[in-house]
C-alpha cells in the first residue's frame, strides 16, 4: 500500500500522464498511468508537477523590515547598507524571528521551501545569528533554511570582523560569506577573499559571497574567488552572488572570465529583481540592467541560479516569496525568451538553485524526498508566463500547503463561459 499516488501529471521534462508514486517520505516510482493501491491519490489533472522552488540568495535577517527606521528614498544599494546600519541598534530577537517565521509561511504557501540566508555578522552580539539559528530550527519540518556568516559591513573594515565570522561559524551557521567589494580597498577585498576561502577549507564548510555587487567593471573579485577555489581544492562548493559588474565589463576580459569561472566549478546566483532596481543608479541614460551575463554563463557550463535577495527590506519595497516572478523578471532582462532559455530560467529557481545549495534528495527521481509543488500550468513555460498558483505543496508526501484552483468566470452578452485563469 502507497501512501500517496499522483496521477495524470505533467512533468518538467516534458512528460505528461505521468504518475509518481510515494513511500514512506520518498518517491518510490515514476511511471506513466501508475496503478497501484494507496493510502490517498490525487489526481494532478494534467497540471505541472515540479520539485520545490528554492531560493539560494536571502537576507532573512532583514526582511519584512521596510520603513525601518525609514525608507530608502534614493533606492541605491549603499543607502540600503546605510539604512540597515541605522537599524541594527534597534532590532530585538523576538522581532527578528516573528518577522522571519512570517516569510516562511508566504514561501511555503509558493512552493518554496528550500532558502538560503545570508546573515549578519558585522555586529559583535550575533544577534542576527543567534535570531535566524531559532528560525532555522523552529521552520526544519517544512522548510530547508540554509544560513550564510554574511559580514555586511566588510570583513577587515570591521573591528573584530573575522572573530565575528568565527563565532557565527562556532554556533553553526552553514557557509562562510564575504563582501570583498565593499572592504576599504581592492587590495583588501582580495584579502578578505583569500581568508575567507582558507577558513572555509579548514572548516569543510560551503562558500557563498557577494562578489562585484556593482557598476564598476574594475571590480573583479569573482577572478580572485574563481582562483582561490582552484588553490584550494574547493570546486564545486563556492558561489559568486550578483556579479553584477560583469554587466559592464568589457568583451575581451568577459571572455577569459568565462572560462576561468567554469574550471574552478563556481556556481553563479543572479538576484533580477534587485540587480535591476539597485544598479544603474548613477546612470543617465541609456541605463545599464546591471544584472550579471546569466546566459553567457551558462553557455560556459557555469551553473547558474537565480535569487529572491530581498523582500520588503531596506533595499526593496516590493516582493512576495514568489520564485516565478523571479524567474519571470530574469528571462526579460536576460532576453532568455527561446523556450530553451524560458526553460533553462526554470531551471534556475528549482534543479540549479538546489544545485548551489547542495541539498541532498531533491528532485522527481525515485529515492528522492517526496517534496514537490503541483502548479496550475500545463508546462514550465505556462508556470512562467502566469506566475501559476500553487495548488498543492507536499513536504516529504505531506501536504503542507494548499490553493483552490482558479478559474475566472467571464459572462459576456453572446458567450458567457470560465476561464480556467486565462490559459
Amino acid at each position: 500500500m502507497l501512501d500517496l499516488l499522483i496521477t495524470n501529471a505533467a512533468l518538467p521534462d516534458g512528460r505528461t500522464g505521468m504518475s509518481v508514486a510515494v513511500q514512506a517520505g520518498r518517491i518510490s516510482e515514476i511511471a506513466p498511468q501508475l496503478e497501484a493501491p494507496a493510502r490517498e491519490t490525487v489526481d494532478a489533472g494534467g497540471y505541472l508537477l515540479s520539485p520545490p522552488l528554492c531560493d539560494p540568495h536571502f537576507h532573512m535577517d532583514a526582511t519584512l523590515s521596510y520603513g525601518l527606521p525609514r525608507v530608502n528614498e534614493s533606492g541605491t544599494l549603499l543607502e540600503g547598507i546605510a539604512l540597515w546600519g541605522e537599524l541594527k541598534p534597534l532590532l530585538k530577537a523576538e522581532d527578528l524571528i516573528q518577522r522571519a517565521l512570517a516569510y516562511c509561511d508566504w514561501a511555503v504557501a509558493r512552493g518554496l521551501l528550500a532558502i538560503r540566508s545570508h546573515v549578519d555578522t558585522s555586529d559583535p552580539s550575533l544577534l542576527p545569528v543567534e535570531a535566524m539559528l531559532e528560525v532555522k530550527k523552529r521552520v526544519a519540518p517544512y522548510l530547508d533554511l540554509q544560513l550564510v556568516a554574511f559580514p555586511q559591513d566588510g570583513l577587515l573594515r570591521t573591528p573584530g570582523g573575522i572573530d565575528n565570522m568565527k563565532r557565527a561559524l562556532d554556533l553553526g551557521v552553514d557557509v562562510v560569506g564575504g563582501i570583498p567589494h565593499f572592504e576599504r580597498t581592492m587590495a583588501d577585498g582580495a584579502t578578505s577573499v583569500k581568508l575567507l576561502c582558507e577558513a572555509a577549507a579548514r572548516r569543510d564548510k560551503l562558500v557563498d559571497m557577494h562578489c562585484d555587487e556593482s557598476d564598476d567593471p574594475l571590480s573583479r573579485h569573482i577572478e580572485t574567488l574563481a582562483f582561490e577555489t582552484q588553490r584550494l581544492g574547493l570546486q564545486g562548493r563556492v558561489n559568486g552572488s550578483h556579479c553584477t559588474s560583469m554587466h559592464s565589463m568589457d568583451n575581451y576580459y568577459v571572455s577569459k572570465l568565462l572560462p576561468l569561472i567554469a574550471e574552478s566549478g563556481v556556481s553563479v546566483v543572479a538576484n533580477p529583481l534587485i540587480n535591476i532596481t539597485l544598479q544603474g543608479r548613477h546612470d543617465t541614460y541609456p541605463k545599464r540592467r546591471g544584472m550579471t551575463r546569466v546566459p553567457e554563463l551558462m553557455a560556459a557550463g557555469v551553473t547558474v541560479a537565480f535569487g529572491h535577495d530581498c523582500v520588503l527590506d531596506p533595499w526593496y519595497g516590493m516582493g512576495s516569496a514568489d520564485m516565478l516572478e523571479v524567474a519571470h523578471m530574469g528571462l526579460h532582462v536576460a532576453q532568455m525568451t527561446s523556450q530553451a532559455g524560458i526553460r533553462a530560467c526554470f531551471d534556475a529557481v528549482t534543479g540549479n538553485a538546489a544545485k548551489v545549495m547542495h541539498l541532498e534528495g531533491y528532485g522527481l527521481e525515485p529515492g528522492c524526498d517526496a517534496s514537490f509543488v503541483l502548479l496550475q500550468a500545463r508546462d514550465v513555460v505556462e508556470a512562467i508566463r502566469l506566475r501559476a498558483h500553487r495548488l498543492k505543496v507536499w513536504r516529504k508526501g505531506v501536504v503542507v500547503a494548499e490553493t483552490p484552483e482558479v478559474v475566472a468566470k467571464v459572462t459576456l452578452p453572446d458567450r458567457p463561459a470560465a476561464v480556467r485563469f486565462l490559459r
